[in-house]
């Protein structure tokens, strides 16, 4: 039986996770320490509502970066994508290659979803605000793919 996602809650510590980024280097959680971080899960690279999401993101890359935020996009995408993505786009930050799912499963965005009328597993659209102190801060469940900034931005407190 296939699960629903249960996406982890504000409050909780986020997890200590090792993932491989669009150029073929690692990052993990360690890397952000001391820092607002966003992690975004989305579905695929060059459909319509991540091409917006990521693109408002890189939009308003100035005030994320004068807020001190950084910004760290997961989707089960191959790094050949990823870079295919970045360049047609000009995305401005990191996009994890979480093929095995083991970032999707850790956060519980990763289950049972359902599109006219079919029943399929997939990443459900969550973004997970973390603190310096590597606890989740806020989550949003439905993000605004056209106005992104603005929810992380109001988030965090800004």
């Amino acid at each position: 039986m296939t699960q629903i996602a249960s996406p982890l809650e504000a409050g909780t510590n986020a997890p200590a996770f090792q993932t491989t980024i669009q150029d073929g280097t690692s990052r993990s959680m360690t890397d952000y320490a001391g820092s607002k971080l966003v992690v975004y899960f989305y579905p695929r690279d060059m459909t319509p509502g991540c091409t917006a999401q990521a693109c408002n993101l890189t939009e308003n890359w100035d005030a994320l970066s004068k807020a001190g935020i950084r910004v760290l996009g997961v989707s089960p995408d191959p790094a050949a994508k990823h870079l295919k993505f970045i360049a047609k786009y000009g995305l401005t930050f990191d996009l994890a290659c979480d093929e095995d799912l083991s970032m999707h499963k850790a956060f519980g965005v990763w289950g049972l979803k359902k599109f006219m009328g079919k029943e399929y597993e997939g990443t459900h659209r969550t973004t997970f605000l973390i603190n310096e102190d590597g606890s989740i801060g806020s989550v949003i469940l439905k993000p605004k793919t056209k106005d992104h900034t603005a929810e992380i931005l109001a988030g965090f407190g800004l």
